[in-house]
């Protein structure tokens, strides 16, 4: 079976003591190994199949996902992914949201659509990841709504959890909003972002610095190649985005990016 999908030597040495160690067996069978583990987690996450169809070369389906779920809960996906977006260049940030389609499997769960950021938008059933990268292109945190929520108003709660005095904002027109800039104005924040077209005086910004504004989009290409969450066929957000930080630290390694040394 091709080993493409699985974790390098040289990357889980960076991750390596995030994880728990395994359980001592107590009369049963030893625990299995958690970079085994991990590299099942990362098939479903970049193939897209059920957690049923993970193939006989990888533990039991029901233990991957037991351990992927117990993992999620003790907040082990949110360790990973501040661990390898260390070293960032935050003399300028960026923010810019996608959308994703929810499968009809991702669709029923407890508490509705709205506590598990399901939304209807004009594709029908969605969701909508919105990012903040720094300056190179690594994410510095990311929140998922509905697909309806407009980017602004998501954008305004997200940049006001930010230390941004002296940074450079990017964002598209979506974000030229009186909220936002007045937000960025009262850090000492430099706003490049173009004005909406139905403004009277269009305000100034730098063309060539907002150029870099690719990253950002690069970002969620990046994330994007890996199907589980090209299509959402999660019920529940929090296992979405415990897709998201596992998928994007695997992407972000094997591009060769910036990762934090092993402590």
């Amino acid at each position: 079976m091709s080993t493409r999908y699985e974790i390098q030597d040289q990357q889980w040495r960076l991750i390596q003591k995030l994880f728990p160690p395994e359980r001592k067996p107590q009369g049963g069978r030893p625990a299995v190994d958690n970079r085994w583990m991990l590299n099942a987690m990362l098939w479903v996450a970049r193939s897209g199949a059920p957690w049923r169809d993970l193939p006989d070369t990888f533990p039991h389906w029901k233990s991957v996902y037991t351990r992927f779920r117990r993992w999620q809960k003790a907040g082990i996906w949110d360790k990973v992914l501040e661990h390898v977006s260390l070293d960032l260049d935050e003399e300028s940030i960026m923010i810019d949201a996608t959308i994703v389609r929810v499968h009809q499997h991702g669709s029923g769960a407890k508490g509705g659509k709205d506590k598990q950021a399901i939304g209807r938008s004009r594709g029908g059933l969605s969701t909508k990841i919105h990012a903040v990268v720094d300056a190179l292109g690594n994410p510095l945190r990311f929140e998922l709504t509905g697909g309806q929520a407009h980017d602004s108003v998501q954008g305004y709660k997200i940049l006001q959890t930010i230390e941004l005095t002296m940074k450079q904002v990017l964002a598209d027109r979506a974000y030229d909003t009186n909220a936002i800039r007045s937000l960025l104005k009262e850090h000492e924040a430099i706003p490049v972002i173009p004005g909406k077209k139905n403004r009277r005086v269009k305000p100034k910004y730098d063309h060539d610095l907002y150029k870099e504004r690719h990253l950002v989009e690069c970002f969620f290409n990046k994330v994007k190649k890996y199907r589980r969450l090209a299509t959402r066929y999660d019920k529940l957000a929090c296992t979405f985005q415990a897709f998201f930080n596992a998928g994007f630290h695997s992407r972000m390694a094997c591009l060769g990016l910036k990762t934090r040394p092993s402590p």
